[in-house]
């Protein structure tokens, strides 16, 4: 008797759990979510945003900066789509930056904003702290992006597009190399090389000779033809992570490398 009222409690047990497994795994997830709602008041760039009482920065993303080509392209697509809209935010890693803005992921309507500027080519992505869950889906959306032709993800149509690429980057010694494997002379004049961040280089007075290589090298040094120092910065490639751009003269994507 105390046998079968023993499986019987067993199964009355499971089938308590089992009905309510889904309240009991709604419950867990939103006494662990790190994720709120919150009303956007407005617009500052394309990657950053104001609430009643946050500046969020945008996490996995950054957008050209004023006076930028798409930067008022990048800014209007986030008032068209969130200005005076409530929208899901979700933390990343860290909660704030060093100057004091939220940082995280932003939803509406179940889309991530963020992946989506990347994939309309609006921002490139950026993961200064080392790759993150969504790392993989962000780099497939600029994928698409480049596959798709459109904005950032523009190929150049110059003649010395199809010529000059990213040879070679010594992320230690921060060295990249770029190559002329084409049989013409290539001028670079305003071409430019940038992170995924804000670290710009413009070229000045460059022509690639038939089968030369540029090198630029941070740090300070005495620039010549062929090695150009960019001694604005104690380093430019990040070791964790980044993406060089390469584009002509009139912004269009020559070449780009990621690691």
């Amino acid at each position: 008797m105390k046998k079968k009222l023993f499986y019987l409690i067993g199964i009355v047990v499971f089938f308590v759990i089992f009905l309510n497994y889904n309240i009991i795994d709604n419950s867990l997830e939103k006494f662990f979510d790190i994720k709120e709602y919150v009303y956007v008041e407005r617009i500052i760039d394309g990657d950053t945003i104001e609430t009643k009482n946050k500046t969020i920065r945008l996490l996995g993303i950054n957008t050209p900066e004023r006076g930028e080509k798409y930067y008022e392209e990048a800014k209007e697509f986030l008032e068209q789509k969130i200005l005076e809209k409530t929208i899901k935010l979700e933390y990343g890693n860290e909660k704030t930056d060093r100057y004091g803005r939220t940082l995280g992921y932003i939803y509406f309507n179940g889309t991530n904003i963020n992946k989506e500027i990347i994939e309309k080519g609006l921002g490139n992505i950026y993961f200064p702290s080392g790759k993150t869950f969504y790392y993989n889906d962000f780099r497939k959306a600029w994928d698409d992006c480049i596959k798709n032709n459109i904005n950032l993800c523009k190929k150049t149509k110059s003649i010395c597009g199809k010529c000059i690429k990213i040879e070679n980057i010594d992320i230690e010694k921060d060295v990249l190399e770029l190559k002329n494997s084409c049989n013409i002379m290539c001028d670079l004049e305003n071409w430019s090389i940038k992170d995924e961040g804000r670290k710009k280089f413009v070229f000045e007075n460059i022509i690639l000779g038939v089968g030369e290589s540029l090198f630029v090298i941070t740090g300070k040094g005495n620039s010549s033809q062929n090695h150009l120092y960019w001694d604005e910065h104690d380093y430019v490639w990040t070791k964790t992570g980044d993406s060089i751009f390469l584009r002509d003269k009139e912004g269009k994507l020559v070449d780009w490398k990621n690691w």
